[in-house]
């Protein structure tokens, strides 16, 4: 896509050369990523298609602005060590100007000339053959400095607008993803729910592992029994969003505070996705922990995840393997507080965190043995 064309600018200008392939990849893949959503999102038949065009096209608008940011950063960095290495030759630049100009201004037989003679003026001929091309060679590294210096900026006061668009087309599929999955009726339907026992199980639960232990009680009517291939898949599975994982099962907090499951920092409004195909057994706000998505991926396994802003799905859905579940919250900073954060030698902002819980019957989990968490 030619919006995201600036990235491979940044990437390529501001990265050393040991960085630049892998920046500049990234940057690549995110923009072919892009046009190949929108082909697929043009070209979507059916919901499930919409859904996972729409689901694409917010992961490569994410990519391809986090490839922006760390571009952006590695040109704030290269611009702190040329005006770093400038003020610190400052001395030395402005003596090799004043040297070089009065070269220019004295004609070229009186350099040559030594007031001891001829012995003296060849060797004076022979120090200047050493002396000039040096003085060239450095005249030309300092204008090749000035040069990229010029072009950081220039992409630096470009790149704003780039951000802008990036920010606007992502908050778009994200709302038209959030519209198309409520607007979802094509999928099986493994249960009915109990409503009753639900708002009962809901007011009196009063911890986390409480209203899990309870879900068994909240089920109607089984339409379907359930697919168990989940269990082949032990160990291997995505994280259901991208980030970095902050604590791990029953790893203490700075409070002092063990958990048992995965607390992952992620972006605002980052997408939440199931990581194999499941039931949903709840979606909706529970105690103090925001909206919480708990999946059924095989019989008496649960998948808990809290802290999320919006979720997707309705109780008894057998959702596919990549569907959204969700969007985690916070508010995604403007093209002007991206190019700041950039600046100030941040690339991401992973201000949001997702509460990752596994329960195998009544008992938590490490979320290790499921999932690939490195």
């Amino acid at each position: 896509m030619k919006r995201f064309f600036p990235i491979l600018l940044l990437a390529a200008l501001a990265a050393p050369v040991a960085a630049q392939q892998n920046t500049t990849d990234v940057a690549r893949a995110a923009a072919e990523a892009l046009e190949a959503a929108s082909t697929r999102l043009h070209n979507a038949q059916t919901a499930e298609d919409r859904i996972a065009a729409l689901s694409e096209t917010l992961h490569a608008y994410e990519d391809g602005l986090n490839a922006l940011r760390e571009g952006l950063r590695r040109v704030a960095v290269r611009k702190t060590t040329l005006m770093t290495s400038f003020n610190a030759r400052a001395g030395e630049i402005g003596d090799l100007l004043a040297t070089m100009q009065t070269m220019e201004r004295t004609p070229t037989q009186l350099h040559m000339l030594h007031p001891t003679g001829v012995v003296g003026t060849l060797r004076a001929g022979m120090l200047m053959g050493e002396i000039a091309p040096a003085l060239d060679a450095e005249a030309a590294d300092l204008r090749a400095q000035l040069q990229e210096l010029n072009d950081l900026e220039l992409l630096q006061n470009s790149a704003a607008t780039t951000l802008e668009q990036g920010l606007a087309g992502a908050q778009s599929a994200r709302e038209e993803l959030a519209s198309a999955m409520s607007n979802r009726a094509d999928l099986p339907q493994r249960f009915t729910e109990d409503p009753i026992a639900m708002s009962l199980l809901l007011t009196s639960s009063e911890t986390l592992s409480a209203f899990a232990s309870g879900l068994s009680q909240t089920i109607d009517t089984e339409l379907v029994e359930m697919d168990t291939e989940a269990w082949n898949r032990m160990g291997r599975l995505d994280l259901p969003v991208t980030g970095d994982i902050l604590r791990r099962f029953n790893e203490q907090d700075a409070a002092g505070v063990r958990r048992p499951g995965l607390v992952i920092a992620t972006r605002p409004n980052a997408l939440v996705t199931t990581p194999i195909a499941a039931t949903v057994r709840f979606v909706g706000p529970l105690l103090d922990m925001g909206v919480v998505v708990i999946l059924e991926p095989a019989p008496n396994v649960l998948f808990i995840m809290t802290g999320l802003e919006q979720g997707f799905g309705a109780v008894g859905q057998i959702i596919p393997e990549g569907t959204p579940v969700g969007l985690m919250g916070g508010s995604s900073p403007d093209g002007d507080a991206l190019l700041m954060q950039a600046n100030s030698g941040s690339a991401q902002n992973l201000s949001e965190t997702l509460y990752l819980e596994v329960r195998e019957g009544q008992s938590a989990v490490d979320p290790a043995a499921w999932f690939a968490a490195h």
